[in-house]
């Protein structure tokens, strides 16, 4: 996962800076020119295709953006942030889900969006279905293992010291995204306010386990995950950074009645509009 994060980052900085040499390029071959001109610039993640234009003469930018539908592939919403079990409305796990105690710190939330298709009424509002994907990574504090094929969620107690015990879930997220966004500043940028529902579809479960006396583990269940998750969504942005948050409103876990009410809240940094 450490390696897809890093992959993914330097793929934003290297568009952000090929999006940013081609306009200035676009910019200076044109210096002797007043004619204004259409260019369309496509980026891979954040903005809608639009037509850009130009006016040589005092290099001055103005997004048009027509009503009308797009859809294709993509790279946006990149989420990295925290992830928090809500146990029957406490932060307090429950004596039943005090197996499940983590790390605040380590416990994370991670995702992204790779395909969507939306309508733009206006240059200040859109709607957009997307499809991508979701993981949450609870860095469990105990020396144990959650057992693969139980009837309910089980686990077992360890005699060994686990350099790191991680209890993941992957999901396909499927948002539909209403988008509320002021007009550009002088920077071309400008903020977004963006909130819907969020429906995930389980890919899998996973425990990832470290020790010296049997390195590196992974076992794949579904571990009695809710294979069908509804929630809602926020983000809060400026230029293409921003903020989220997402809660769901069914339990984490189905079909393991020890742990009913127990509840997934997440929270961080977003990059990418």
């Amino acid at each position: 996962m450490k390696r897809i994060i890093f992959t993914l980052l330097i793929s934003i900085t290297t568009v952000v800076t090929f999006a940013q040499n081609s306009t200035t390029d676009s910019v200076k071959t044109r210096s002797d020119s007043v004619k204004t001109k259409k260019v369309k610039v496509k980026l891979g993640f954040g903005e809608d295709v639009a037509g850009v234009t130009v006016n040589d003469r005092d290099t001055a930018y103005h997004a048009s953006k027509a009503p009308g539908f797009s859809f294709g592939l993509t790279f946006t919403r990149f989420d990295l942030g925290l992830a928090t079990l809500i146990d029957n409305g406490s932060f307090t796990l429950s004596p039943n889900n005090q197996f499940l105690s983590y790390r605040q710190w380590k416990t994370s939330n991670v995702g992204f969006d790779v395909i969507q298709f939306g309508y733009r009424f206006s240059s200040t509002f859109k709607i957009y279905i997307a499809g991508g994907f979701d993981w949450t990574h609870i860095r469990l504090r105990d020396n144990i293992t959650i057992l693969r094929n139980q009837p309910v969620l089980t686990y077992q107690t360890d005699n060994i010291n686990y350099s790191k015990n991680r209890f993941s879930s992957s999901y396909l997220r499927i948002p539909l995204g209403f988008d509320f966004r002021t007009h550009e500043d002088a920077s071309g940028r400008r903020f977004h306010f963006v909130a819907g529902p969020d429906i995930g579809i389980l890919l899998n479960g996973r425990v990832k386990q470290i020790s010296e006396e049997n390195g590196k583990q992974k076992f794949n269940d579904d571990y009695h995950y809710t294979k069908l998750r509804y929630g809602m969504y926020a983000r809060v942005g400026y230029g293409f950074m921003g903020i989220f948050a997402k809660y769901y409103f069914n339990d984490m876990f189905e079909n393991s009645p020890d742990q009913k009410g127990l509840k997934n809240f997440s929270f961080g940094l977003s990059v990418g509009w």
